[in-house]
């Protein structure tokens, strides 16, 4: 087929293209305007058009199914409309009407006996095969996310409960290691010999040697307090450790730094049933504390039966460790019979048995403690918003009126594991009595007013006789802070692992444990015949 044009665009001819016949001859009426132009414009025309009714039925066809539309396919339905045109961008119409729907769900409950996917694979896979419109789609969502959320919960809180037993239990090692030592005491003399010798007695009470108080049961945490202090000390021979145990650790204990000496300076090792003053006449809470059945049910009871899955894991784990056994010990109770039990001293360094000691601690004995009676680093102020942030709050439980009258929740806290003490100065004060006040108030109101251990009484009965120190002198957190700053770490005086995550257990933070190993004997023949082994890895400076 052939199209020809006269050259006055008078007349076209369409003829076979063949060239035998013409078919059609069209004349072309006299023109007011040039053929040329008008043939132009309708080629124009005839290029442009589509452009506009393309889109414009589109549009149409969509505002006549915009009512009907339900599905999800609708929701991600196209719009070809160029821009110039108005159509609107699929991606802001797909989010704004997802929102829309979101939103609808979100006050609405879960219909009951609908089947929750268990992941998003099996959420996808229901989605295409039940072609869901985009209201059914939504609720479906918020149900796997809701499901999701509390395995997650659950699975934390187990967490948390499995670190609990972990750190209230006793490594396999370190009772391998109380054994073996027991049974060395009773079969050889060296390890029962006197601490310290006899002519060394005098110093025990002697008040121009710096003189540190260790209340424990874990031998190998006793020895690491011990050897950190001995390298950072300028004057060794100036240190006196006072370390006190329990009854059946005393053999143990003392055969161990019978056998490792810790010359020059100078070591005595007590059981509490060796002390005349320590007797349940003098402390007649104790006995209460052991035998009300509240406390045993507290500290002894199913752990499980508290968990809660509206708890946080940090909630869950600072109630845990409000269960702690330890806190029925009389080794934990023993610091506030300090004046009682070394009658002779004026002034002693208590220690938890979980520091670690990095710097020469003599300047504190220099430290003018204004007539009060403990030093301590407050824990209201650092960096460490986690960890530095304690007040009265924290420990106590304000809504029991006992407490809301006669404390103030915004007052700071301040830390127990290393505490200058003023023996002198605490005999002036009835800090002892209001100790034992408030426990038996505590006990009398079923464990109400607080749940944590020896901190809050405490807290409560040195009100007006805390002297702040420098917070470089201890740092709190290592055995729950896991993000801890390994710089700061290295640069405090006292790094202390307060917390479940102990530096001897299996679930001690790795990147932290390496400051504590480091102080092990792990050469000596108790330590290697009770397979207690150096951690391979290789401390960071993270």
């Amino acid at each position: 087929m052939q199209l020809r044009f006269s050259p006055s665009m008078r007349s076209i001819t369409i003829s076979s293209t063949n060239g035998f016949l013409d078919l059609m001859k069209i004349k072309v009426a006299a023109r007011y305007i040039s053929y040329r132009t008008f043939f132009h414009f309708i080629l124009f025309a005839a290029i442009l058009l589509p452009f506009f009714f393309i889109p414009a039925a589109m549009v149409t066809l969509e505002r006549i199914n915009a009512n009907k539309c339900s599905s999800l396919d609708c929701l991600t339905g196209r719009r070809w409309g160029p821009g110039f045109l108005g159509g609107a961008d699929d991606s802001t119409r797909l989010v704004s009407e997802l929102y829309k729907v979101l939103d609808q769900v979100n006050m609405e409950e879960i219909p009951d006996g609908m089947k929750t996917p268990e992941s998003f694979n099996e959420l996808l896979s229901d989605m295409k095969n039940n072609q869901y419109d985009a209201k059914t789609f939504a609720i479906k969502l918020k149900s796997t996310i809701e499901n999701l959320d509390r395995e997650i919960r659950k699975s934390r809180l187990a967490e948390q409960m499995h670190k609990h037993f972990a750190a209230s239990a006793i490594p396999k090692g370190i009772h391998c290691l109380s054994l073996r030592l027991t049974d060395e005491y009773s079969s050889n003399a060296r390890a029962r010999k006197q601490l310290p010798p006899p002519e060394l007695l005098t110093l025990l009470s002697n008040n121009f040697h710096q003189h540190f108080v260790l209340a424990t049961d874990n031998i190998l945490a006793a020895s690491v307090v011990v050897n950190s202090i001995l390298k950072s000390s300028s004057k060794p021979e100036k240190i006196v450790f006072h370390v006190i145990t329990d009854k059946k650790t005393y053999a143990g204990m003392h055969a161990w730094f019978a056998l490792n000496s810790v010359s020059p300076a100078i070591i005595e090792v007590k059981g509490v049933h060796q002390f005349d003053w320590l007797t349940r006449e003098n402390v007649p809470v104790l006995e209460a504390i052991e035998s009300h059945n509240v406390v045993r049910n507290h500290y002894h009871g199913d752990h499980v039966r508290g968990a809660n899955l509206s708890d946080t894991p940090r909630l869950f784990a600072s109630k845990l460790q409000a269960r702690s056994p330890k806190y029925i010990s009389i080794l934990n109770h023993l610091r506030i019979y300090l004046p009682e039990l070394f009658p002779n001293l004026s002034k002693v360094v208590f220690l938890d048995d979980d520091v670690v000691i990095q710097r020469d601690l003599s300047p504190l004995w220099d430290i003018d403690l204004g007539g009060k009676v403990n030093g301590a680093v407050e824990t209201c102020r650092g960096e460490d918003g986690w960890v530095m942030s304690k007040r009265f709050r924290t420990y106590f439980n304000f809504s029991h009126p006992l407490i809301a009258k006669n404390l103030d929740p915004d007052e700071c806290a301040w830390a127990y594991g290393m505490n200058i003490f003023d023996l002198a100065a605490w005999r002036k004060t009835n800090i002892r009595d209001t100790y034992h006040h408030w426990l038996k108030e505590n006990l009398k109101s079923n464990l109400t007013m607080w749940k944590l251990g020896t901190l809050p009484p405490a807290l409560i009965s040195f009100r007006g006789n805390v002297h702040p120190i420098d917070p470089s002198w201890h740092m709190l957190g290592l055995g729950y802070q896991e993000k801890t700053n390994i710089q700061s770490v290295k640069k405090a005086a006292v790094i202390h692992y307060n917390g479940q995550s102990k530096p001897w257990l299996e679930i001690a933070y790795k990147h932290l444990q390496s400051f504590w190993t480091k102080h092990v004997n792990y050469t000596n023949d108790f330590i290697r015949n009770c397979h207690i082994m150096e951690p391979e890895y290789q401390q960071t400076d993270g």
